[in-house]
């Protein structure tokens, strides 16, 4: 599956949970790790991880190999390696303090 298809189908698992302010960022100029990144704020430690499920179960069931998923145990903050899309599922307080979205400011980002 191409990147841009991996990052709609992410995209669209989290959006189907209710996940808030996904952000979608274009990284490959920037960086050699990834092609895009999506941010999105979880309401709690438990929607954080369902998120996080929600998107490694839709992945799997398109025959996407997930790399790894970090994180989980806590659910404030989780990242998931899908290889050419990096999914960051962050609690409120930690996406404010971790702010990824001014760190990697220089990619152009997209709200969905």
């Amino acid at each position: 599956m191409n990147s841009d298809k991996l990052l709609d189908l992410a995209a669209a698992a989290l959006e189907g949970l209710k996940g808030q302010e996904l952000v979608r960022m274009d990284i490959a100029k920037m960086s050699t790790i990834a092609d895009y990144m999506l941010v999105v704020t979880a309401t709690s430690s438990r929607h954080a991880r369902s998120l996080a499920d929600e998107v490694v179960k839709q992945c799997k069931e398109a025959g996407v190999s997930v790399r790894g998923v970090e994180g989980q145990e806590q659910g404030e903050w989780v990242l998931i390696d899908l290889g050419d899309v990096l999914v960051h599922v962050m609690q409120a307080a930690v996406r404010k303090l971790y702010d990824l979205e001014s760190l990697w400011k220089l990619a152009p980002a997209s709200s969905s």
